[in-house]
């Protein structure tokens, strides 16, 4: 089993900045393979931002060079650094980890960027 817990999120003005935590527990040994995943109203979950399963990182089109998604193994925390923020990132923001083909998820941090 897997344990998901997301924090960080809140009311932010265009162009500020949050961080988003992705506290891990469970039977996790590694962050690879974990991600950020997001969901506006009325629109599908999307991916934003992950770390694969070999370490590389990979980022929706529409947030490259404003996020930066990162790790601790050793906290087995994810994070997600959110800057140049824009109205349309507004969303409910999701952790993610594939875990031998099963997908685990925690209960979402909301996040608001105010024109």
């Amino acid at each position: 089993q897997v344990q998901l817990v997301e924090s960080g999120g809140g009311l932010v003005q265009t162009g500020g900045s949050l961080r988003l935590s992705c506290a891990a527990s469970g039977s996790i040994f590694s962050i690879n393979g974990m991600g950020w995943y997001r969901q506006a109203p009325g629109k599908q979950r999307e991916l934003v931002a992950d770390i694969t399963r070999y370490g590389a990182t990979r980022y929706a089109d529409s947030v490259k060079g404003r996020f930066t998604v990162s790790g601790d193994n050793a906290k087995k925390t994810l994070y997600l650094q959110m800057n140049s923020l824009k109205p349309e990132d507004t969303a409910v923001y999701y952790c993610n980890k594939n875990l031998f083909r099963v997908d685990y998820w925690g209960q979402g941090t909301q996040v608001t960027v105010s024109s």
